[in-house]
């Protein structure tokens, strides 16, 4: 099921809502926990109850391999066993058909095998089961039962495309009492934050995505402009498609009392690599770092090994967003690229501020080409589009691309004049935003108006609209 969905917004939120506070409101607690659950189970198998199974056993074989743990401090080859296990669940469904389809190039062979399905969000709730029985390696999960253990691991704002979510940061606030009873303010916000993320996907995401679209449909006609503002509008496209449902999760989250962590917190206003990747899918780079990064040595054991733990992280990384070597190329591209800036040091940190931007923005902007490209060849031919200076004229191919259905008459008429307002505005709006958690809340006539047009002019506008781009990780 999709945030973006009338059946989502109409009929699963209120009804789970209901369930939930009713449950709590009759002294039901467990009952509340466990319709949450269950709730969160039919989110996630809609469309597929088949993975409602895979969930169902993948949680119930960490939580004993976790209790094992607790009991017996120090098990190392325990923790490696389900570690592995987990691993291996994720190669078999989202690598296997990759795996097959290069041995065959490599052997010249044609070896043909049913092609697995990709569970949505199987690469989130697995690191955050790793990092679930790392915890309980270090003795810390104890206090939890296993309703809870359940609830931290299926519920359902963020079992799709995270935040990858740690026990300390949930399980807590899960028992707090105050936080089971229904409170104005806590849903005045969750719907504020549930409007701003789905105005981010249902109209600024779906504009830019149009374009991306058509340009790498075709990279061969592209103009060195056409590439440029291709390139810039994946570029917001990613963004406002990816921050947008971590809005809504939260959103959901808060009108449940809930929270979950910040996931992004203005990434292209990044004056670094490094930058870029502290504000930027926070709890992917929180997890990369605290368990794999730190028990590999970190930067603890000479300059050579910090520089390969690095590249290690970053092909984690790479391999994590998806089955294809545009992934992995993306992600040595921003490993080698946190190994320059270490390398560098004082010398990129002397450099003026704006320049730092320009160079980070770039960057980012040129590895995302590659992220979004169908191969590392298509990546390369963008960017030599992108450098043909011999042809710098916008094609009515791209200017047409925009869907502009809903505006007046005044903005189709005019529709350079309105497309160049749109890259000024989105521009305007990842440099000088601020995040939904940053914003102070604060109930007015102004802001409930505000909310209503987003929510009324997103849901008015949901037919036809695609999947969130993470959706496939």
């Amino acid at each position: 099921m999709q945030f973006n969905s009338y059946l989502f917004l109409f009929v699963f939120l209120p009804l789970t809502l209901a369930g939930y506070f009713g449950l709590y409101r009759l002294g039901r607690d467990r009952g509340a926990r466990l319709f949450l659950a269950g709730a969160s189970f039919v989110f996630f198998g809609y469309g597929n109850p088949w993975y409602v199974a895979l969930l169902l056993v993948s949680a119930l074989f960490n939580w004993r391999v976790s209790r094992l743990l607790l009991g017996k401090a120090g098990s190392r080859l325990l923790l490696a066993c389900g570690i592995l296990a987990n691993v291996g669940l994720l190669f078999y469904y989202k690598y296997f058909n990759f795996f097959i389809d290069n041995l065959n190039l490599l052997l010249k062979e044609d070896w043909v095998f049913a092609q697995v399905l990709l569970p949505a969000g199987i690469s989130f709730f697995t690191f955050q089961q790793i990092a679930w029985l790392v915890d309980s390696y270090r003795q810390e999960t104890g206090g939890y039962g296993f309703l809870d253990y359940l609830v931290f691991t299926v519920y359902f704002p963020k079992i799709s495309m995270g935040p990858i979510l740690l026990h300390g940061e949930f399980l807590p606030l899960l028992r707090e009492e105050k936080r089971h009873r229904p409170d104005a303010a806590y849903m005045a916000q969750g719907l504020r934050m549930l409007a701003a993320g789905l105005f981010k996907k249902v109209i600024l995401a779906e504009f830019f995505g149009e374009a991306v679209s058509w340009g790498y449909g075709d990279t061969a006609v592209l103009s060195a402009s056409d590439a440029f503002c291709v390139m810039l509008a994946y570029t917001f496209q990613l963004y406002f498609d990816f921050s947008g449902y971590c809005d809504m999760a939260q959103g959901v989250s808060r009108m449940f009392h809930l929270e979950l962590p910040q996931n992004f917190n203005s990434p292209y206003k990044a004056l670094s690599p490094v930058d870029f990747w502290k504000r930027w899918h926070m709890t992917l780079t929180r997890f990369l770092r605290t368990y794999i990064y730190f028990p590999l040595g970190g930067s603890r054991k000479g300059a050579a090994r910090t520089y390969i733990n690095i590249m290690i992280i970053f092909l984690v990384s790479g391999i994590w967003h998806g089955a294809a070597w545009t992934f992995i190329f993306w992600g040595l591209l921003h490993g080698l690229a946190q190994c320059a800036e270490r390398a560098l040091g004082g010398i990129w940190r002397g450099l003026h501020p704006a320049f730092q931007w320009m160079c980070t923005f770039l960057f980012v902007n040129v590895g995302w080409v590659f992220f979004r490209a169908e191969t590392i060849g298509q990546g390369v031919e963008f960017l030599k589009r992108m450098g043909n200076f011999s042809n710098m004229q916008l094609s009515p191919g791209f200017i047409e691309s925009f869907s502009m259905v809903e505006l007046p008459a005044l903005f189709t008429d005019h529709r350079v004049m309105t497309v160049a307002l749109a890259y000024a505005a989105a521009l305007c709006l990842v440099m000088n935003g601020k995040n939904m958690d940053e914003r102070p809340f604060r109930p007015s006539v102004l802001s409930a108006a505000g909310t209503a047009l987003l929510l009324v002019w997103s849901v008015l506008s949901l037919s036809g609209i695609s999947t969130f781009i993470y959706f496939q990780f």
